[in-house]
């Protein structure tokens, strides 16, 4: 197509050029030859580009084909998760690693029955989160939101449940420095009980199993507030049937805090077993006289209180008690054994028996009175009735 065009005015850098019909048209002065002036006529001949209109629209189809697969088809990953362990107050669970594609990570949260727990930190390098104070036995369901800047994502929701206390399988133990025979029972009874045996420190470790406290993984241990036990923990588990607290089992710990045989009522408690049932029953000073001792009969009678008494001893090794009739009845037979007999003794013996009589009767007659018992009392009158009855038979 070919237009004829007047040239109006030409300035530095723009043309003014004046169509047929007087419209006026701006045009680049650098694209006119150098030559033209005001009034000068110039052709200036307009076609369609068909070959750069077919370059242009490839590149730009190209364009539009790298976006929709760089933005479009990868997506950020929804997260699975799962459940790695479960003790009787703890879970850990654990994902795979977030796939963002081109999205920007806003935040990665779990929830707990419907309600949010908390945000995980560091997601895109933690791949796992421990749960713990739970309850016993109890079942509970979990789920992740995902937020980007491409969208929001929710992974599936998990519904797992806490062990019982007699459920070990949740146990799982790291060992420490242990001697080597004490390392060998120690992975027997692990297998016995159905617990784990684990070589390194892991967010699923329960317990950290050792006899002296040092190295690395023990310090780990201690940083990750893992109980640090001695072997007897597990033997203990193993005999109770269930698992047991860790209190009397640390390192440092008493070991009369140990539970003893299957009575859970015993934990925390020292043995007693064998120990005689009398060691704590106190014992009465001892006197150093060999011979028993009766208490003041005067303190008995008006109640108050007399000296104090040792212990009974048993009825065979007691002497027999002093009987105020037997007293009475020693006396008159003294009396009657130092009369002599009537047939063989002249009356002068008869009176000086009479007077050795009286003078034996005397401190009978006081004991008797110390005593505050009936007894008779001797007098010159009964000397004269013995006399006489000598007299008699004589």
């Amino acid at each position: 197509m070919l237009v004829s065009l007047t040239v109006g005015k030409v300035d530095a850098g723009v043309a003014v050029l004046l169509t047929e019909d007087k419209r006026l048209i701006e045009f680049p002065s650098i694209l006119l030859p150098s030559s033209i002036a005001s009034g000068s006529i110039v052709d200036i001949t307009v076609s369609q580009n068909f070959e750069a209109e077919q370059k242009s629209h490839a590149a730009f189809s190209s364009l539009q084909d790298r976006i929709l697969n760089t933005y479009g088809i990868n997506t950020p990953s929804t997260p699975v998760l799962r459940l790695r362990n479960a003790t009787q107050t703890s879970l850990v669970l654990e994902w795979d690693p977030i796939q963002l594609a081109t999205t920007t990570l806003h935040s990665l949260s779990l929830y707990r029955n419907g309600s949010k727990a908390g945000n995980i930190p560091r997601p895109l390098e933690q791949t796992a989160t421990k749960i713990s104070g739970l309850a016993v036995d109890s079942e509970y369901s979990f789920y992740l939101v995902l937020r980007t800047s491409g969208g929001t994502y929710t992974s599936n929701e998990l519904t797992v449940k806490t062990h019982a206390m007699n459920n070990l399988t949740g146990v799982t133990v790291t060992p420490g420095i242990l001697p080597p025979p004490l390392r060998e029972s120690l992975e027997a009874a692990v297998e016995r009980i159905g617990a784990k045996l684990i070589d390194t420190i892991r967010i699923d470790t329960t317990h950290f199993v050792c006899t002296e406290g040092r190295g690395r993984d023990w310090e780990r241990a201690n940083d990750m507030n893992i109980p640090v036990v001695r072997p007897e923990w597990i033997e203990g588990c193993e005999r109770e049937g269930k698992i047991i607290g860790v209190r009397g089992y640390y390192l440092d710990a008493d070991p009369k805090q140990r539970q003893v045989g299957s009575n859970p009522s015993l934990a925390g408690r020292p043995s007693t077993a064998g120990a005689p049932q009398q060691a704590n029953m106190p014992q009465r000073p001892k006197e150093p006289s060999t011979t028993p001792k009766s208490p003041d009969r005067e303190s008995i009678v008006s109640g108050e209180p007399g000296p104090e008494v040792p212990p009974t001893p048993p009825q065979k090794d007691l002497p027999p008690a002093p009987a105020r009739v037997d007293e009475d009845e020693e006396e008159d037979s003294e009396e009657e054994a130092e009369k002599p007999p009537a047939e063989s003794k002249d009356k002068q013996n008869a009176e000086s028996s009479d007077e050795g009589e009286e003078e034996e009767d005397s401190p009978v007659g006081d004991a008797g009175e110390g005593h505050g018992a009936q007894n008779h009392q001797p007098n010159d009158e009964d000397a004269k009735e013995g006399a006489e009855m000598e007299d008699v038979a004589l």
